[in-house]
């Protein structure tokens, strides 16, 4: 692998490592955490952005990008999961073909991934690949399938969530109802071009008051339009003050406990239980519960039944 040339943001060199750490193979582990280690520690921010399908996140992202670099020596990773089918398994990618930035700019990337039907938002890849692009690059950002009451896992791998509505999306109990108020730590109308924006506009804060009626100060709402470019500067230039709110620590230890759950289940839980197997990174966690569980099973199955 090399990794000068990643360092570089060589898209090519860069998109050979992110395959690593979308490898499931439990041999690609050791590569993983290699690249890692020579890789050293992460000073990157990521960002979230989800919200509703047909908000224009993929669109909206598509200026974001541009209006980052534009007035800053920053680079920006775009990793963005869409949605695959239930019946065949396959997805469209079709951020991608929304999402268009300059091929000869090297601190701008882009890379789709298909959550795999999963829920929770986020691919089952998504938080690994995010390992590597945060030592590469100073701004990522996920881009999930959506929100609602089952997708929360990018409240926890992201710095800062942002929430993308349109307007007529909705009144404040269907706001209420969707279980989305409580995740994002800022709001942002998109379509503001539209006449009925500033009925919705209203509509959001007051379901702000009502929903987080003890915060002293409720969060920001944005509005842009992806259309016309009206409020993006402000939208970017929010982002890049954003401050990291994990440690890399905090994060192996959810999605740890998340891989643990898809794979095993209760099961999985059980044997966690009083062992302390994130003591050396997540790659050798995973690696260490792969051998202990089938010792624990088997051991488990020959105690006497009283």
């Amino acid at each position: 692998m090399n990794l000068d040339a990643a360092r570089a943001l060589n898209k090519h060199a860069v998109s050979k490592l992110v395959a690593v750490f979308e490898d499931t193979r439990p041999a690609a582990a050791a590569q993983r955490a290699q690249i890692l280690d020579e890789l050293g520690p992460s000073t990157a921010r990521v960002i979230g952005i989800t919200g509703t399908p047909g908000a224009g996140k993929s669109s909206l992202v598509a200026r974001l990008v541009p209006a980052m670099l534009a007035d800053s020596d920053l680079s920006v990773a775009v990793l963005a999961v869409d949605p695959a089918s239930h019946v065949s398994g396959g997805a469209l990618l079709g951020d991608r073909t929304r999402t268009r930035f300059a091929t000869g700019e090297r601190r701008s990337y882009f890379r789709s991934q298909s959550n795999a039907a999963e829920l929770g938002g986020l691919a089952p890849t998504t938080f690994q690949v995010s390992r590597l692009l945060k030592r590469l690059f100073d701004v990522v950002i996920v881009e999930t399938v959506g929100i609602g009451q089952s997708e929360l896992d990018i409240r926890y791998l992201a710095d800062h969530v942002y929430l993308v509505l349109q307007p007529l999306g909705g009144d404040e109990i269907q706001f209420l109802k969707a279980g989305i108020i409580e995740i994002p730590d800022s709001f942002v109308l998109n379509k503001c071009d539209d006449p009925a924006a500033g009925q919705s506009y209203y509509q959001l804060r007051s379901s702000l008051s009502l929903a987080r009626p003890f915060d002293e100060d409720l969060p920001a709402i944005y509005k842009t339009s992806a259309r016309t470019g009206e409020g993006v500067d402000e939208l970017a230039a929010s982002m890049l003050k954003v401050q990291t709110r994990f440690a890399d620590s905090d994060r192996e230890r959810y999605f740890f406990g998340r891989w643990v759950e898809d794979e095993w289940g209760a099961t999985g839980r059980r044997f966690c239980e009083g062992r302390d197997l994130l003591t050396d990174g997540f790659d050798p966690a995973q690696a260490r519960f792969d051998e202990g569980i089938l010792d624990w099973l088997l051991k488990a199955r020959s105690k006497p039944v009283d």
